[in-house]
């Protein structure tokens, strides 16, 4: 057999001890990512107790491609439309703790003497916290049915597309090396210009086609295509001037909108898991005891930044978006830790050579901390509000509790912001769309028509006919496209008070809608001819056809939308057939909150003591105060159950209650009937037979005289007599000689019956 390449080697010694060290520390119960950075410490150069690895180089190579699928699959988890559900209060807590971390960490990196780029990068590491151990600590400490949870992990998905744009913000700074508040205006104009427009197209064409190949799409070939797509995405977003890891997150978020969002996720998740492995451990490569012994008080001081400035911050945060004292302090001390994405922003850092290396050990070292800190933090978080109770003074909580209850009070939506939210829409999709149809005309369609046309003025009208073709769908939406909901018709018809302002805002989106037509036909030709001759063709054709224009443009927004909500059309139709419609129809989460109440659902145990009792003898909310709004068995659902309806094993219960009354009912619901245990294992039970002989003495006694079911702990399923069979015989049947009896009972037993 030939050499072996060096990668080959390396690889079999990182996921070896890899493996090794993952199973030690799912056996202790901490996260496998800390496993995964011991194992690289462990083959890396910085340790000389066992082999290292030789040919870093390739791995470095293999631990980018894990950073790819990383953000990939964080997309396939995230998807545009998650964020929007989110909610108000989780967005402007989200907001608030990362403006106010990064900057506490550039300003702790300055204070500590490192290089502005240093400090920038800190700041970065710290933004997000890690959505592995919260859930982790969360399980562990049964608290996910809490309502602070809900407001955690809304925080939480906010956090994790901040941080990519932050990542992307931070490359750009990188390589430009200057920061000047226009230049990084224009660069956040253009992250976001991109990412809408990568979002729609990709809506656009994506779904359709996975559609029309379904029948083609196995796994493999999903695995594939999947695969190909991102790495697709990564190329563009890298030659647009991007990272990376922003075209993987957006390719997977795009997948997270299609009816196969999970197929891929799936068929991803091992290849995710061995690439995500080796990034994890090329980190713990870098790992140098030295480095981390000599830079000991930047460790502490970046752990107590984390600590208690991500708690202050998130806080607060939590407490300008409305949520009572309690809820903030709980959320607070939830997110005080530093996530995996540190150690992608430090790899980003490290790999466009702006940052130290000791970057890296700071940044495990505090992660590592604040790890093992984190389900203390959250376990004494009541205890610490308790605390805040007994030395604030009272008016300041009663303060703080009346900002909740009225910001949480704030009626709907009136219909004028519905009617701006509309308009807002049509200008920034139709927009989007109309400048990457000009980007280009400008930088492909023109440069394409100068090599194969001499004349100036005929490339000119060929440009401008070919561009006026494909924009005028999306110009005549931008102009003339009325929203369409209810709240603009009943504005419409106040004819008093609302149709001055409506006429106003129809005349500036034409306004700009011409601005535009002028800007754009001003790049083919001279500014005279454009403002005198082709914008008043491009209006009269405009009005001439818009009706075919509205019919096209109406059929491109329903295949749009039909995609965009292809995943949500597919699961409401799950539920119709099944019969679970009536779920659609109730949502109590924000109607409820003022109550500081929510819906948790709990599953009934096989065990609980309750079951086939009536709603009305357990009277739960009569003696504790909560009330059920649905019990869901298998694909039935009873909305609203009245009192004669009774819980059975493997229900799923919608029990509408607070924190504090959770804390009470939840030992009830979770006590069961005290079972004897065994040592048993169903293999005992077997099916055996045993033929009528002087040894049993079951000759001329029937099934119940003989004693068998108490004898063996068995039942008689069957018997063989004379060539004929008898299955599950009647009771009183009489055993005869030679009869081959089967039974189904506990293994000793049956044996012991043939010893009698």
């Amino acid at each position: 057999m030939g050499h072996l390449p060096k990668l080959i080697e390396d690889l079999a010694l990182i996921l070896i001890v890899g493996a090794i060290t993952t199973l030690l520390f799912r056996r202790i119960r901490q996260p496998l990512v800390l496993g995964y950075i011991i194992a690289g410490f462990l083959v890396g150069p910085n340790f000389s107790l066992t082999p290292s690895v030789v040919d870093t180089e390739n791995v470095k190579t293999l631990a980018d491609i894990g950073v790819i699928f990383l953000l990939f699959s964080l997309g396939l988890e995230f998807s545009f439309k998650k964020l929007m559900r989110v909610g108000g209060s989780a967005s402007v807590t989200a907001f608030v703790e990362i403006i106010f971390i990064v900057v506490a960490g550039y300003f702790a990196g300055k204070w500590m003497g490192w290089s502005t780029m240093d400090s920038l990068f800190l700041g970065g590491m710290l933004a997000s916290s890690s959505t592995t151990i919260i859930i982790r600590a969360f399980d562990e400490l049964g608290i996910k049915t809490k309502q602070y949870a809900r407001i955690v992990f809304g925080v939480l998905v906010v956090e994790d597309i901040v941080v990519i744009l932050l990542m992307v913000l931070l490359s750009t700074m990188a390589v430009k090396q200057r920061f000047e508040g226009s230049e990084l205006l224009m660069t956040v104009l253009k992250i976001l210009f991109f990412l809408a427009l990568w979002f729609i197209a990709g809506i656009f064409i994506l779904p359709t086609f996975l559609k029309r190949a379904r029948k083609l799409l196995n796994d493999e070939t999903l695995l594939i295509l999947s695969i190909g797509l991102c790495l697709g995405m990564v190329i563009i977003a890298t030659e647009v001037g991007f990272s990376a890891e922003l075209g993987a997150f957006i390719m997977g978020s795009i997948f997270a909108e299609t009816t196969s969002a999970e197929r891929v996720e799936h068929v991803i998740k091992s290849v995710k898991d061995l690439f995500g492995a080796v990034f994890f451990i090329s980190v713990g490569m870098m790992i140098d005891p030295a480095t981390i012994l000599e830079y000991k008080w930047p460790v502490l001081w970046v752990t107590l930044l984390t600590l208690f400035g991500k708690f202050f911050s998130t806080t607060i945060g939590a407490l300008l978006s409305g949520q009572p004292l309690k809820q903030s302090v709980q959320v607070g001390m939830s997110m005080a830790q530093i996530g995996e994405f540190a150690f992608i922003v430090a790899t980003l850092g490290l790999n466009l050579g702006v940052i130290s290396n000791f970057l890296f050990p700071v940044a495990v070292g505090a992660s590592a901390i604040t790890t093992f800190t984190t389900p203390y933090m959250i376990k004494f978080s009541e205890p610490f509000y308790e605390f805040l109770i007994r030395i604030f003074p009272p008016k300041w909580v009663n303060a703080l509790n009346s900002y909740s209850s009225s910001t949480q009070n704030i009626q709907a939506e009136s219909n004028w912001k519905l009617v701006l939210k509309a308009y807002m829409n049509i200008a920034l999709v139709n927009g989007i769309v109309l400048l990457a149809l000009i980007l280009l005309s400008l930088n492909f369609l023109q440069p394409f028509l100068a090599r194969h046309i001499e004349n100036s003025t005929i490339r000119s009208i060929i440009g401008f006919l070919i561009s006026l073709g494909a924009g005028a769908p999306f110009l005549w939406a931008f102009m003339a496209k009325k929203p369409d909901n209810m709240a603009y018709k009943t504005l419409w018809l106040d004819k008093k008070y609302s149709r001055g302002p409506l006429l106003i805002l129809e005349i500036a989106r034409n306004v700009l809608g011409l601005l535009l037509i002028v800007i754009w036909v001003s790049r083919l030709f001279s500014t005279t001819v454009a403002i005198l001759a082709a914008v008043p063709i491009i209006v009269i054709v405009l009005v001439l056809f818009s009706k075919r224009i509205q019919r096209f443009y109406q059929r491109l927004e329903g295949r749009f939308l039909t995609n965009l909500n292809e995943r949500e059309i597919a699961e409401e139709e799950r539920e119709v057939r099944s019969g679970n419609s009536l779920r659609k129809q109730f949502s109590p989460q924000s109607e409820l909150s003022p109550w500081d109440a929510h819906i948790v659902d709990l599953e009934v145990s096989q065990q609980a003591d309750f079951i086939g009792k009536p709603l009305a003898e357990l009277a739960w909310r009569e003696k504790y105060g909560v009330n059920i709004a649905y019990i869901k068995r298998g694909d039935k659902l009873i909305y609203a159950p009245g009192r004669h309806d009774r819980l059975l094993p493997f229900d799923h219960v919608g029990i509408i209650v607070t924190d504090e009354q959770m804390q009470v009912f939840k030992p009830v619901f979770d006590k069961h009937e005290d079972i004897r245990a065994t040592d048993q294992n169903i293999e005992d039970i077997i099916v055996q037979k045993i033929v009528v002989n002087e040894h049993n003495k079951l000759k001329g006694l029937s099934i119940r005289s003989s004693g068998i079911r108490e004898r063996t702990n068995g039942l008689v399923v069957g018997i063989e007599r004379n060539e004929e069979r008898i299955l599950n015989p009647d009771s009183a049947t009489i055993f005869e000689w030679g009869d081959i009896v089967w039974i189904v009972g506990e293994r000793a037993r049956i044996q012991d019956l043939n010893k009698a």
